[in-house]
C-alpha cells in the first residue's frame, strides 16, 4: 500500500469516528428538547395563576407603594440598569450563546446612550469566559445548569436581582433590570429577546394573559372584570409574597427557554457536522479509489515494462 492511500484511509477513520460522536450529541440534544418543552409547559399553569393573584391584588387598591412596582424615574444622580445575560456552559451550539451575547452588548450600548450605566448579571460559562477574556466588570455569575436549570437556582438569581433593585444607588443598587434571553418558538427558530422585567408596572400584571411571564408584560390588551375579594393581612402583604415570585418565576421560565433554546441549536449544529462529515467521507473514499487505481496502474505499467525488458535482453 502506498504512502498517499495510507493517508487517506487515516483521515477516513478519524472523520468516521467523529461522525459517531457528532450523531450521538445530535439525538441526546433531540431528546433533551422534549424534556425541556415538557418543563416550560408544566410552568405554564403556575404563571397563569400567579399572575392573576397578583392582578387581582393589584386592581382592589387605589394606590400601592412596593419596591418592585414603576416609579417617577429620577433624574438626579447617575442611573445603573442590571443585565442579567443568560448563555451555555458549553459549546457546539452554533451560534447560540454568541448571539445572546451580541444582543447583551447591544443593549449595554442603547442604555449608555441614555446615559445609563450597565451592571452584568452571568448566567453560563459562554459569557463568564467572554466578559474574563475582555476584562469587564460583572457584579455576578452563575455556571453548571445551563442545559437543565432548576426553580432553585432561578430563585438564586432572582433573589439577588431584587437585592440589587431595592439597594440604594449609592451602595451598588441599580434602577431597573434587563434579561437576555433566547426564546424558543421551535426546533427551527430561536430568537433572541430582551426583557425589562423590574420594575414592574401595575396596568401590565393586572392582564392576564398567558404570554405575561415570558414577555414581562408588553401586551397592552384589555383586562377582564375581576371579582371582589378581601385581602388578609392586606394587599401590601399579599404583594410582598407574590411580587418575588413573579420575577422568580419570569427568571425561571427565561432559563426554561434558553435551555430548550440551547438544545435545539446544538441539535441543529450537530446534525450540520454530521452530514459535513457524511461528505467528507465520501470526498476521502473517492480520492482513496483514485489513488488505488493510480497504484495499480503504476504497478501494472511496471510489470509490464520490466517484461518488456526482459523480452529485449533475451532476444
Amino acid at each position: 500500500m502506498g504512502a498517499q492511500l495510507r493517508v487517506y484511509r487515516r483521515r477516513i477513520r478519524s472523520v468516521q469516528a467523529t461522525k459517531k460522536i457528532t450523531k450521538a450529541m445530535e439525538l441526546i440534544a433531540s431528546s433533551r428538547i422534549v424534556k425541556a418543552q415538557q418543563a416550560v409547559d408544566a410552568a405554564l399553569p403556575y404563571a397563569v395563576n400567579l399572575l392573576r393573584s397578583i392582578g387581582l391584588a393589584a386592581a382592589h387598591t387605589p394606590t400601592i407603594n412596593h419596591p418592585l412596582l414603576a416609579t417617577e424615574p429620577t433624574v438626579e444622580g447617575e442611573q445603573r440598569a442590571a443585565i442579567l445575560l443568560i448563555t451555555a456552559d458549553r459549546g457546539l451550539a452554533g451560534a447560540y450563546s454568541a448571539n445572546a451575547i451580541k444582543a447583551a452588548d447591544r443593549l449595554a450600548e442603547n442604555l449608555r446612550g441614555k446615559d445609563i450605566e450597565s451592571a452584568p448579571f452571568l448566567v453560563g460559562r459562554k459569557a463568564v469566559s467572554f466578559y474574563s477574556f475582555r476584562e469587564r466588570h460583572v457584579e455576578q455569575s452563575w455556571t453548571g445548569f445551563s442545559d437543565a436549570p432548576t426553580y432553585e437556582k432561578a430563585k438564586e438569581i432572582a433573589d439577588a436581582l431584587i437585592k440589587a433593585f431595592t439597594t440604594d444607588d449609592n451602595k451598588g443598587g441599580v434602577d431597573e433590570i434587563h434579561i437576555v434571553y433566547t426564546h424558543f418558538v421551535n426546533r427551527v427558530v430561536q430568537e433572541v429577546r430582551v426583557r425589562r422585567i423590574l420594575p414592574l408596572q401595575v396596568v401590565d400584571i393586572a392582564l392576564d394573559t398567558s404570554q405575561q411571564h415570558i414577555t414581562g408584560g408588553e401586551d397592552k390588551g384589555g383586562s377582564a372584570v375581576l371579582p371582589l375579594y378581601d385581602f388578609e393581612p392586606g394587599v401590601n402583604a399579599v404583594l410582598d409574597d407574590l411580587l418575588p415570585r413573579f420575577v422568580a418565576h419570569l427568571v425561571y421560565t427565561a432559563l426554561l427557554m434558553s435551555a430548550a433554546s440551547e438544545h435545539a441549536a446544538r441539535q441543529r449544529a450537530m446534525k450540520s457536522a454530521t452530514d459535513n462529515a457524511e461528505e467528507l467521507i465520501k470526498t476521502l473514499v473517492r480520492q482513496a479509489n483514485q489513488a488505488r487505481q493510480a497504484e495499480i496502474t503504476q504497478e501494472i505499467s511496471e510489470i509490464v515494462g520490466g517484461a518488456d525488458a526482459l523480452a529485449s535482453a533475451t532476444a
